[in-house]
């Protein structure tokens, strides 16, 4: 007989138990190729692919110089990241690699810990996104306040902003800070920053400032009147000739000239990097040493990562109004872990999804995950073939580029509309603002959360209300809308002797204290008090431990507590807790008649 195990294919035993990627996990990228992919879409999505790649050239370059590492990174990071981004990741159009949002944080690791501090904390960021992936978290960035993403966003493009000031005017900066050391680059904190920028004034270079200045304008110009024309190419093009031509890069010997990439960082490769880890662990003291700096890196890395997640669900949101498309938000979260940890290996910086580029890509024509890759094999072929032309970029051009990025990132319009909100609102888009700027990112993000959820707190609190429903009849005000429903008090007949309480809204920790003296608000102890539960739809501990409370004070005062309305989350929550036996199954009733119902029967029994 024939062995079946040597002849059936792999997992042909398995049935229907044959492994298999959830839905929810799946790429859209094979979801387009179960679909079928025509012809249409291979024109549109090569035509998108190479426009994205030229608007992505330009500011890679620049991106990575602003993020305090060499121009090279950021390309690196575009074709790696960007590639991975599209293969992997759950949206049909989004387009990844470095980002603006990235660059304060990115600089200041670098500036402490060196680029082996960064490659552990991008590391590190993108296993928590693979985490957050994996254990569905994805639809828990929806909960970030909107005034907290307008602020910190809005003081990153001022960071930005203030970053670039030294090379689009080209200053000379030199200046002794706390150490005693003599250093030419600007501090890392905003106010000695502009301190040292005024300061260094008069060293301004002016054919720089001609060059820096002038790129920005003509991006102004040409956003203005020409959209759909890459501004940032265009600038890099006209630049790099007019330096070639007129041979305006600095001479080493009289330092006469303009800063170019050639003249600051010798150029930039021709081809990738092979992979390598790039944090030494030969050794016990190099692995002992790795994670003393991982520990300290935890909060720049979680900030990293959450960062990430915003950025590129956000994008991914704004991607599938443009289509109307939907995306995989925990798909998309493991994809852009991935493509961290793996930029890093092939010498890049830490990357997410990127609007501006996807918008271009959308605009473009790309519909399917092919056009960001074809973006990123582009990027590839354009590096090889103009490497050797990229040293004559003016580094105030690229500052240029970047000035224009922290203005599309500012979101004036944005910020000036919450100024209209409430005052809650505004405390927390400015906090939030503030904080990023005067001290950094983490603290921002972390405090304006804080703010929010306090915020968020208050509300509920305030719109929970407990209140004696003899005392609404009696008021008959317009916050008693429940007055006029079937199941009011107000048509029912409530014996002497009796007290009904209302809960309006979720029952937590926020308000629990209002029910803790709502007996001592009574002339006299009622013998049977109704609570009514019916819009409670949530109880929290806090509130189960009033509850309990309140049941104790009515045990020692002979009165009875009759539960009314109670929804199922609360009768689970209390029963767990033990407050179902304490009470008495008798005495949890499912509506007010009932409730009424049985308080008669106590009164008969005590009568």
């Amino acid at each position: 007989m024939t062995d079946l195990k040597t002849t059936l294919p792999p997992f042909a035993l398995l049935g229907s138990r044959r492994p298999k990627i959830p839905d929810a996990f799946l790429p859209k990228s094979i979801v387009c190729l179960r679909e079928g992919y025509g012809r249409k879409f291979l024109f549109s999505d090569l035509a998108a692919g190479v426009t994205v790649a030229i608007i992505a050239l330009p500011l890679s370059l620049a991106l990575a110089i602003g993020s305090g590492v060499r121009p090279e990174q950021g390309l690196f990071t575009a074709i790696i990241a960007g590639f991975l981004i599209s293969l992997l990741g759950g949206s049909r159009v989004q387009v990844g690699g470095p980002a603006g949002a990235f660059m304060a944080i990115i600089a200041g690791i670098v500036a402490r810990d060196g680029y082996d501090g960064l490659c552990i904390a991008a590391i590190m960021a993108g296993v928590i996104l693979i985490i957050m992936g994996l254990s569905r978290l994805g639809s828990m960035i929806k909960f970030i306040p909107y005034p907290v993403t307008t602020g910190f966003t809005s003081g990153i493009a001022v960071i930005i902003f203030t970053s670039q000031i030294r090379d689009l005017l080209g200053l000379t900066v030199n200046y002794v800070n706390d150490k005693g050391q003599l250093v030419h680059n600007p501090p890392s904190a905003f106010l000695s920053c502009w301190h040292v920028l005024f300061q260094s004034l008069h060293t301004i270079n002016g054919m720089a400032a001609v060059f820096g200045v002038g790129s920005f304008v003509l991006l102004m110009l040409i956003r203005r009147f020409i959209p759909r024309v890459p501004g940032a190419i265009i600038v890099v093009i006209i630049s790099a000739v007019l330096v070639s031509t007129l041979h305006l890069a600095v001479n080493p010997q009289t330092h006469i000239g303009i800063e170019t990439l050639g003249t600051h960082f010798g150029g930039i490769p021709s081809r990738l990097p092979r992979p390598h880890l790039p944090v030494k662990l030969s050794n016990w003291n190099d692995v002992s040493a790795a994670w003393s700096k991982a520990v300290t890196l935890i909060p720049e890395a979680t900030t990293i990562a959450l960062l990430c997640a915003i950025e590129s669900l956000l994008c991914a949101v704004v991607a599938d109004g443009m289509i109307g498309g939907r995306h995989k938000s925990n798909c998309e979260l493991v994809a852009q872990g991935v493509a961290n940890i793996s930029s890093i290996i092939f010498g890049g910086i830490p990357c997410s999804g990127v609007i501006a580029r996807t918008a271009a890509n959308v605009k473009s024509g790309g519909r399917t995950p092919l056009a960001g890759m074809v973006h990123s094999v582009t990027l590839l072929v354009l590096m090889v073939l103009l490497a050797p032309y990229a040293s004559q970029i003016p580094l105030a051009v690229l500052a240029a580029i970047l000035v224009m990025v922290a203005w599309n990132m500012a979101e004036i319009d944005h910020f000036k509309s919450i100024f209209r909100a409430p005052r809650a609102d505004m405390a927390v888009l400015l906090t939030t603002f503030g904080l990023t700027v005067l001290t950094d990112l983490t603290k921002g993000v972390g405090v304006g959360m804080i703010l929010a959820a306090l915020l968020f707190m208050k509300r509920m609190t305030e719109v929970t209300n407990v209140g004696a429903m003899r005392d609404e009849l009696e008021e008959a005000g317009d916050e008693f809308a429940d007055l006029s429903d079937p199941n009011s008090t107000s048509a029912r007949d409530i014996p002497p002797g009796v007290e009904v309480y209302e809960i309006n809204g979720p029952f937590f920790f926020g308000v629990a204290d209002r029910l803790k003296d709502t007996l001592e608000t009574l002339e006299r102890p009622p013998r049977v008090f109704i609570f009514r539960m019916r819009r409670v739809s949530a109880i929290d501990a806090t509130g189960m431990h009033a509850l309990d409370e309140l049941h104790n004070k009515c045990r020692k005062q002979g009165t009875q507590l009759v539960l009314s309305g109670v929804h199922a989350q609360p009768m689970v929550a209390m029963t767990q807790y033990g407050l179902v036996d304490k009470i008495g199954v008798k005495n949890m009733l499912a509506n007010i008649d009932e409730a009424l119902n049985r308080a008669k029967e106590l009164l008969a029994v005590r009568a």
